[in-house]
């Protein structure tokens, strides 16, 4: 039997999530892959999956809708922006060094920077596991999927 406690889709809201440059789709479109390609998403509750997820932005909130897999609505769980806007601005501070670094950094410097863009990454993954504690448990691996869908939501171009 296949494993029911996961997502079999994401969907933005084209309503509220603001369509950007092409690059900046196909960023949203690897991160919602990756997603779905391996994750562990049960919500807390009585809820029997595989589950659909709508994503929307609502009052500076993230509104993690999360649906069954023909689209019943079971559960709404906003997730406050403001506590990761510090984070995700680090994180792409370290991304823009390690992109820099690339093209003119010695591979040990590269690395740092790397291993530093990775503990940032962990970090707001772990963040992002304790915003949804209580309400929907992901493991560690999914909690970076949906951080890393985070942060591509929050490119701007």
């Amino acid at each position: 039997m296949p494993h029911r406690q996961r997502l079999i889709a994401v969907n933005l809201d084209e309503k509220t999530m603001v369509r950007r440059s092409a690059e900046v789709e196909h960023e949203r479109a690897v991160a919602i892959y990756d997603l779905l390609e391996e994750n562990y998403f049960a919500p807390n509750g009585d809820y029997v999956g595989p589950y659909s997820l709508r994503l929307r932005l609502e009052d500076n909130r993230l509104m993690f809708d999360v649906r069954s897999g023909d689209e019943e609505p079971m559960l709404l769980v906003p997730l406050p922006l403001k506590t990761f806007q510090s984070i995700v601005r680090d994180y792409f501070l370290i991304c823009e060094s390690y992109f820099t670094a690339i093209k003119k950094s010695t591979p040990s410097q590269i690395e740092a920077i790397d291993m530093g863009r990775r503990g940032l990454h962990n970090e707001g993954s772990e963040l992002l596991r304790e915003r949804l504690e209580g309400k929907i448990d992901v493991d560690f691996d999914t909690a970076r999927r949906l951080f890393t869908l985070l942060c591509v939501l929050h490119i701007r171009g």
